[in-house]
Protein backbone atom coordinates (compact mmCIF):
# COMPACT_ATOMS: atom_id res chain seq x y z
CA UNK A 1 0.00 0.00 0.00
CA UNK A 2 1.10 3.89 -0.50
CA UNK A 3 0.26 6.67 1.60
CA UNK A 4 -3.39 8.53 0.98
CA UNK A 5 -1.53 11.55 1.92
CA UNK A 6 1.08 10.64 -0.65
CA UNK A 7 -0.91 9.62 -3.40
CA UNK A 8 -2.59 13.02 -3.42
CA UNK A 9 0.63 14.64 -3.90
CA UNK A 10 1.25 15.71 -7.39
CA UNK A 11 4.21 14.03 -8.51
CA UNK A 12 7.39 16.49 -9.08
CA UNK A 13 7.21 17.55 -12.80
CA UNK A 14 10.99 18.25 -13.51
CA UNK A 15 11.46 14.45 -14.01
CA UNK A 16 8.54 14.16 -16.02
CA UNK A 17 9.97 16.87 -18.62
CA UNK A 18 13.07 15.60 -18.05
CA UNK A 19 12.56 11.78 -19.41
CA UNK A 20 11.31 13.94 -22.32
CA UNK A 21 14.13 15.81 -22.95
CA UNK A 22 16.37 12.93 -22.87
CA UNK A 23 13.84 11.05 -25.71
CA UNK A 24 14.40 13.51 -27.62
CA UNK A 25 18.28 14.20 -27.99
CA UNK A 26 19.07 17.71 -28.72
CA UNK A 27 16.46 19.51 -26.99
CA UNK A 28 17.38 22.53 -24.97
CA UNK A 29 15.71 23.47 -21.45
CA UNK A 30 14.29 25.98 -20.47
CA UNK A 31 12.95 24.17 -17.42
CA UNK A 32 14.75 23.40 -14.49
CA UNK A 33 15.68 26.81 -12.07
CA UNK A 34 19.47 26.69 -12.19
CA UNK A 35 22.01 28.72 -13.16
CA UNK A 36 24.65 28.50 -15.72
CA UNK A 37 27.62 29.23 -13.57
CA UNK A 38 29.39 27.20 -10.58
CA UNK A 39 30.75 28.40 -7.34
CA UNK A 40 33.41 30.93 -7.09
CA UNK A 41 36.83 29.70 -6.07
CA UNK A 42 36.82 30.19 -2.64
CA UNK A 43 34.02 27.27 -2.50
CA UNK A 44 36.71 24.60 -3.62
CA UNK A 45 39.38 26.26 -1.70
CA UNK A 46 37.78 25.49 1.67
CA UNK A 47 37.23 21.87 0.86
CA UNK A 48 40.95 21.37 1.73
CA UNK A 49 40.45 23.12 4.95
CA UNK A 50 37.86 20.63 5.65
CA UNK A 51 39.62 17.66 5.10
CA UNK A 52 42.58 18.79 6.95
CA UNK A 53 40.44 17.90 10.14
CA UNK A 54 39.32 14.32 10.49
CA UNK A 55 36.58 15.55 13.29
CA UNK A 56 35.26 16.91 10.32
CA UNK A 57 33.91 13.65 8.96
CA UNK A 58 31.66 13.40 12.30
CA UNK A 59 28.23 14.65 12.85
CA UNK A 60 28.17 18.24 13.30
CA UNK A 61 25.43 20.62 14.98
CA UNK A 62 22.37 20.20 14.01
CA UNK A 63 21.30 24.34 13.90
CA UNK A 64 24.53 24.34 11.08
CA UNK A 65 28.31 24.85 11.81
CA UNK A 66 30.14 27.98 14.03
CA UNK A 67 31.89 29.48 11.41
CA UNK A 68 29.08 29.20 8.67
CA UNK A 69 26.36 30.36 11.19
CA UNK A 70 28.77 33.40 12.07
CA UNK A 71 29.12 34.11 8.26
CA UNK A 72 25.28 33.98 7.34
CA UNK A 73 24.94 36.64 10.58
CA UNK A 74 27.25 39.03 9.11
CA UNK A 75 25.12 38.77 5.89
CA UNK A 76 22.02 39.34 8.03
CA UNK A 77 22.65 42.43 9.15
CA UNK A 78 24.94 43.85 6.34
CA UNK A 79 22.62 42.88 3.64
CA UNK A 80 18.97 42.22 4.76
CA UNK A 81 18.68 44.28 7.37
CA UNK A 82 17.70 41.11 9.84
CA UNK A 83 20.60 41.76 12.59
CA UNK A 84 21.42 39.28 15.63
CA UNK A 85 18.54 39.39 18.32
CA UNK A 86 17.33 36.95 21.09
CA UNK A 87 14.06 36.28 19.62
CA UNK A 88 15.71 34.33 16.09
CA UNK A 89 17.75 32.32 15.86
CA UNK A 90 19.52 30.46 12.22
CA UNK A 91 19.59 27.17 11.50
CA UNK A 92 21.52 25.79 8.59
CA UNK A 93 19.55 23.13 6.20
CA UNK A 94 20.00 21.07 3.15
CA UNK A 95 18.59 23.74 0.52
CA UNK A 96 16.17 26.22 0.48
CA UNK A 97 13.50 23.34 0.10
CA UNK A 98 14.34 21.46 3.41
CA UNK A 99 14.49 24.82 5.35
CA UNK A 100 10.37 25.32 3.72
CA UNK A 101 9.79 21.81 5.13
CA UNK A 102 11.11 22.36 8.50
CA UNK A 103 9.16 25.59 8.63
CA UNK A 104 5.62 23.79 7.79
CA UNK A 105 5.96 21.38 10.14
CA UNK A 106 6.92 22.87 13.25
CA UNK A 107 4.25 25.40 12.59
CA UNK A 108 1.23 23.44 11.49
CA UNK A 109 -0.53 20.31 12.39
CA UNK A 110 -2.74 17.82 9.78
CA UNK A 111 -5.89 19.85 8.63
CA UNK A 112 -4.59 23.23 9.49
CA UNK A 113 -4.23 25.44 6.43
CA UNK A 114 -1.26 27.49 4.78
CA UNK A 115 -2.33 30.41 2.54
CA UNK A 116 -0.36 30.07 -0.73
CA UNK A 117 -0.38 32.88 -3.65
CA UNK A 118 -0.79 31.46 -7.29
CA UNK A 119 0.78 30.64 -9.56
CA UNK A 120 2.91 29.07 -6.10
CA UNK A 121 6.03 27.22 -6.21
CA UNK A 122 5.19 23.30 -6.77
CA UNK A 123 7.69 22.15 -4.15
CA UNK A 124 5.88 24.58 -1.50
CA UNK A 125 2.59 22.96 -2.26
CA UNK A 126 3.56 19.46 -2.59
CA UNK A 127 5.54 20.20 0.78
CA UNK A 128 2.42 21.46 2.48
CA UNK A 129 0.33 17.90 1.33
CA UNK A 130 3.17 16.29 2.45
CA UNK A 131 2.33 17.56 6.14
CA UNK A 132 -1.52 16.71 5.71
CA UNK A 133 -2.13 20.08 5.50
CA UNK A 134 -4.15 22.28 3.17
CA UNK A 135 -3.00 24.91 0.79
CA UNK A 136 -5.29 27.87 0.69
CA UNK A 137 -5.09 29.18 -2.87
CA UNK A 138 -4.94 33.03 -3.40
CA UNK A 139 -4.97 34.10 -6.70
CA UNK A 140 -2.51 37.54 -7.61
CA UNK A 141 -3.19 39.93 -9.86
CA UNK A 142 -2.86 40.07 -13.79
CA UNK A 143 0.53 41.34 -13.03
CA UNK A 144 1.23 38.66 -10.85
CA UNK A 145 1.43 41.13 -7.84
CA UNK A 146 -0.25 40.13 -4.47
CA UNK A 147 -4.34 40.93 -3.72
CA UNK A 148 -4.16 41.96 0.10
CA UNK A 149 -7.65 41.68 0.40
CA UNK A 150 -8.12 38.18 -1.31
CA UNK A 151 -5.50 37.59 1.11
CA UNK A 152 -7.17 38.47 4.59
CA UNK A 153 -10.22 37.39 3.22
CA UNK A 154 -8.66 33.72 2.98
CA UNK A 155 -7.55 33.57 6.80
CA UNK A 156 -9.41 31.38 9.20
CA UNK A 157 -9.50 29.86 12.61
CA UNK A 158 -7.27 27.08 10.40
CA UNK A 159 -4.80 29.40 8.82
CA UNK A 160 -0.82 29.08 10.43
CA UNK A 161 0.50 30.84 7.56
CA UNK A 162 1.23 33.12 4.89
CA UNK A 163 3.91 32.31 2.58
CA UNK A 164 5.47 34.76 -0.22
CA UNK A 165 8.01 34.37 -2.58
CA UNK A 166 10.17 37.54 -3.78
CA UNK A 167 11.70 37.64 -6.15
CA UNK A 168 9.09 34.79 -7.62
CA UNK A 169 9.18 31.42 -9.02
CA UNK A 170 7.39 30.52 -11.16
CA UNK A 171 6.64 34.66 -12.29
CA UNK A 172 9.64 36.54 -11.95
CA UNK A 173 7.48 39.19 -10.24
CA UNK A 174 9.32 41.38 -7.35
CA UNK A 175 6.61 42.38 -4.55
CA UNK A 176 7.04 45.79 -3.33
CA UNK A 177 8.52 46.45 -0.03
CA UNK A 178 5.00 48.17 0.89
CA UNK A 179 3.16 44.87 -0.09
CA UNK A 180 5.55 43.03 1.90
CA UNK A 181 4.88 45.05 5.09
CA UNK A 182 1.28 45.41 4.45
CA UNK A 183 1.54 40.99 4.55
CA UNK A 184 4.13 41.21 7.12
CA UNK A 185 1.67 43.40 9.52
CA UNK A 186 -1.14 41.62 8.57
CA UNK A 187 0.47 38.60 9.83
CA UNK A 188 1.00 40.19 13.03
CA UNK A 189 -2.43 41.33 13.65
CA UNK A 190 -4.11 37.81 13.05
CA UNK A 191 -1.32 35.75 15.03
CA UNK A 192 0.20 33.61 12.06
CA UNK A 193 3.24 33.37 10.80
CA UNK A 194 4.91 35.08 7.46
CA UNK A 195 6.86 32.50 5.78
CA UNK A 196 9.01 35.04 3.15
CA UNK A 197 11.09 32.70 0.77
CA UNK A 198 13.71 34.48 -0.70
CA UNK A 199 16.29 32.48 -2.69
CA UNK A 200 16.12 34.97 -5.74
CA UNK A 201 17.02 37.47 -3.71
CA UNK A 202 19.97 38.95 -5.64
CA UNK A 203 18.49 38.49 -8.88
CA UNK A 204 16.39 41.85 -9.76
CA UNK A 205 16.59 43.69 -12.54
CA UNK A 206 16.09 47.68 -13.69
CA UNK A 207 14.66 49.84 -10.87
CA UNK A 208 13.17 47.11 -8.86
CA UNK A 209 15.00 46.08 -5.53
CA UNK A 210 14.58 43.25 -3.05
CA UNK A 211 13.14 43.26 0.64
CA UNK A 212 13.22 41.01 3.73
CA UNK A 213 10.35 41.38 6.02
CA UNK A 214 12.11 40.36 8.56
CA UNK A 215 14.13 43.30 8.98
CA UNK A 216 10.55 45.04 10.24
CA UNK A 217 10.67 46.14 13.76
CA UNK A 218 8.65 43.48 15.35
CA UNK A 219 8.97 41.00 12.92
CA UNK A 220 11.36 38.61 14.51
CA UNK A 221 8.45 37.00 16.36
CA UNK A 222 6.30 35.96 13.60
CA UNK A 223 8.59 36.13 10.67
CA UNK A 224 10.19 32.81 8.94
CA UNK A 225 12.94 34.11 6.51
CA UNK A 226 13.86 31.36 4.23
CA UNK A 227 17.94 31.78 1.74
CA UNK A 228 19.58 29.66 -0.74
CA UNK A 229 22.81 29.32 -1.78
CA UNK A 230 21.95 27.34 -4.90
CA UNK A 231 20.92 30.01 -7.35
CA UNK A 232 23.01 33.16 -6.47
CA UNK A 233 26.07 30.54 -6.36
CA UNK A 234 25.82 27.76 -8.44
CA UNK A 235 25.69 25.73 -5.86
CA UNK A 236 22.59 23.65 -6.67
CA UNK A 237 23.75 20.00 -5.87
CA UNK A 238 25.79 20.69 -2.75
CA UNK A 239 22.08 21.34 -0.95
CA UNK A 240 22.88 24.67 1.30
CA UNK A 241 20.29 26.45 2.13
CA UNK A 242 19.38 28.68 6.16
CA UNK A 243 16.54 29.96 7.83
CA UNK A 244 16.24 32.45 10.12
CA UNK A 245 13.12 31.51 12.90
CA UNK A 246 11.43 33.16 15.59
CA UNK A 247 13.20 31.34 19.15
CA UNK A 248 10.25 29.86 20.33
CA UNK A 249 10.32 27.42 16.81
CA UNK A 250 14.16 26.63 17.26
CA UNK A 251 13.50 23.02 19.23
CA UNK A 252 10.56 22.07 16.59
CA UNK A 253 13.14 23.08 13.94
CA UNK A 254 16.15 21.04 15.61
CA UNK A 255 13.73 18.17 16.33
CA UNK A 256 12.44 17.51 12.38
CA UNK A 257 16.23 18.21 10.93
CA UNK A 258 17.56 15.73 13.76
CA UNK A 259 15.25 13.24 12.20
CA UNK A 260 15.41 13.90 8.69
CA UNK A 261 18.75 14.63 8.03
CA UNK A 262 21.10 15.41 11.19
CA UNK A 263 22.82 17.74 10.06
CA UNK A 264 23.18 19.68 6.67
CA UNK A 265 26.42 17.70 4.94
CA UNK A 266 29.13 19.16 6.79
CA UNK A 267 31.49 19.66 3.52
CA UNK A 268 28.83 21.59 1.58
CA UNK A 269 28.86 23.73 4.80
CA UNK A 270 32.71 24.25 4.49
CA UNK A 271 32.21 24.75 0.49
CA UNK A 272 29.09 27.09 1.78
CA UNK A 273 31.16 29.45 4.19
CA UNK A 274 33.81 29.94 1.09
CA UNK A 275 30.77 31.21 -1.15
CA UNK A 276 29.58 33.59 1.81
CA UNK A 277 33.39 34.96 1.49
CA UNK A 278 33.40 35.36 -2.10
CA UNK A 279 29.77 37.47 -1.31
CA UNK A 280 27.62 39.45 -3.30
CA UNK A 281 29.89 40.35 -5.55
CA UNK A 282 29.89 37.05 -7.26
CA UNK A 283 27.02 36.53 -7.93
CA UNK A 284 26.42 40.18 -9.15
CA UNK A 285 28.74 39.26 -11.69
CA UNK A 286 26.85 36.96 -13.70
CA UNK A 287 23.95 39.09 -13.85
CA UNK A 288 25.28 40.91 -16.68
CA UNK A 289 24.77 37.91 -19.07
CA UNK A 290 20.99 37.24 -17.78
CA UNK A 291 20.25 40.75 -18.20
CA UNK A 292 21.61 40.57 -21.86
CA UNK A 293 19.59 36.90 -21.75
CA UNK A 294 16.42 38.94 -20.56
CA UNK A 295 15.96 41.73 -22.61
CA UNK A 296 16.96 39.89 -25.47
CA UNK A 297 14.33 37.46 -24.51
CA UNK A 298 11.55 39.96 -23.84
CA UNK A 299 11.86 41.45 -27.44
CA UNK A 300 11.50 37.88 -28.96
CA UNK A 301 8.20 36.96 -27.10
CA UNK A 302 6.71 40.36 -28.37
CA UNK A 303 7.21 39.23 -31.59
CA UNK A 304 4.42 36.75 -30.30
CA UNK A 305 2.08 39.49 -30.41
CA UNK A 306 -1.58 37.92 -29.58
CA UNK A 307 -0.78 34.95 -28.96
CA UNK A 308 0.80 35.42 -25.47
CA UNK A 309 0.82 37.51 -22.66
CA UNK A 310 4.45 38.32 -21.09
CA UNK A 311 4.87 39.73 -17.90
CA UNK A 312 7.71 42.04 -16.56
CA UNK A 313 9.71 39.41 -14.67
CA UNK A 314 11.48 42.06 -12.54
CA UNK A 315 13.77 38.96 -10.68
CA UNK A 316 14.28 35.90 -10.62
CA UNK A 317 15.27 34.35 -14.32
CA UNK A 318 12.27 33.18 -15.48
CA UNK A 319 8.92 34.37 -17.50
CA UNK A 320 5.36 32.96 -16.99
CA UNK A 321 3.79 33.12 -20.27
CA UNK A 322 -0.18 32.82 -20.50
CA UNK A 323 -0.64 31.40 -24.01
CA UNK A 324 -3.74 32.15 -25.58
CA UNK A 325 -5.02 28.88 -26.41
CA UNK A 326 -7.31 26.16 -26.05
CA UNK A 327 -4.46 23.30 -25.77
CA UNK A 328 -3.40 21.98 -22.37
CA UNK A 329 -0.24 23.19 -21.67
CA UNK A 330 1.35 19.89 -21.38
CA UNK A 331 0.45 19.48 -24.71
CA UNK A 332 2.16 22.39 -25.71
CA UNK A 333 5.31 21.40 -24.19
CA UNK A 334 5.04 17.84 -25.63
CA UNK A 335 4.67 19.36 -28.96
CA UNK A 336 7.42 22.29 -28.13
CA UNK A 337 10.23 18.95 -27.15
CA UNK A 338 9.11 16.46 -29.78
CA UNK A 339 8.97 19.18 -32.99
CA UNK A 340 11.18 21.96 -32.15
CA UNK A 341 13.74 20.50 -29.47
CA UNK A 342 12.94 23.02 -26.72
CA UNK A 343 11.62 22.21 -23.19
CA UNK A 344 9.52 24.69 -20.89
CA UNK A 345 7.55 23.68 -18.30
CA UNK A 346 3.57 23.38 -17.94
CA UNK A 347 1.85 26.00 -15.54
CA UNK A 348 -0.77 23.76 -14.13
CA UNK A 349 2.34 22.61 -11.93
CA UNK A 350 2.18 25.86 -10.42
CA UNK A 351 -2.19 26.11 -9.94
CA UNK A 352 -3.01 27.41 -12.70
CA UNK A 353 -5.66 25.71 -14.13
CA UNK A 354 -7.78 28.95 -15.83
CA UNK A 355 -5.97 28.97 -18.96
CA UNK A 356 -2.80 27.82 -20.76
CA UNK A 357 1.40 29.10 -18.59
CA UNK A 358 4.43 28.02 -19.75
CA UNK A 359 7.13 28.66 -17.37
CA UNK A 360 10.40 29.97 -18.99
CA UNK A 361 13.57 29.96 -17.61
CA UNK A 362 16.90 31.33 -18.96
CA UNK A 363 19.19 31.29 -16.11
CA UNK A 364 20.79 27.28 -16.58
CA UNK A 365 21.87 28.47 -20.35
CA UNK A 366 24.95 30.75 -21.63
CA UNK A 367 24.07 33.25 -23.62
CA UNK A 368 24.74 31.56 -27.24
CA UNK A 369 22.43 28.38 -26.27
CA UNK A 370 19.45 30.67 -24.22
CA UNK A 371 19.28 32.63 -27.56
CA UNK A 372 18.65 28.88 -29.56
CA UNK A 373 16.59 27.69 -27.43
CA UNK A 374 14.36 30.77 -27.02
CA UNK A 375 14.27 31.09 -30.49
CA UNK A 376 13.08 27.55 -30.94
CA UNK A 377 10.49 28.36 -28.69
CA UNK A 378 8.88 31.49 -30.28
CA UNK A 379 8.98 29.72 -33.29
CA UNK A 380 7.38 26.78 -32.14
CA UNK A 381 4.45 29.04 -30.53
CA UNK A 382 3.88 30.80 -33.88
CA UNK A 383 3.32 27.59 -35.64
CA UNK A 384 1.70 25.56 -32.77
CA UNK A 385 -0.80 28.48 -31.47
CA UNK A 386 -2.54 30.59 -34.16
CA UNK A 387 -2.69 34.20 -33.63
CA UNK A 388 -6.07 35.30 -32.52
CA UNK A 389 -6.54 37.84 -35.24
CA UNK A 390 -7.33 35.05 -37.53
Amino acid sequence: MVSSRLQQVQSPVIPIIGDLIRANPGTISLGQGVVHWGPPPEATQMLARFMDDPENHKYKPVQGIPQLLEAIRVKLEAENGIAADPERELVVSAGGNMAFMNAVLAIADPGDEIILLTPYYFNHEMAVMIAGCTPVLVPTDENYQPNLEAIEAAITERTRAIVTISPNNPTGAVYPEATLRAINELCRERGIYHISDEAYEYFVYGSAHHFSPGSMPGAAGHTISLFSLSKSYGFASWRVGYMVVPERLLTAVKKIQDTILICAPVVSQFAGLGCMQAGKAYCDEQLHSLRRVRAWAFCELESLGDRCVVNDAEGAFYFFLRVNTALPAMQIAERLIRDYKVAPIPGDTFGMSDATYLRISYGALHEETATEGLGRLVQGLHEIVPSPEF
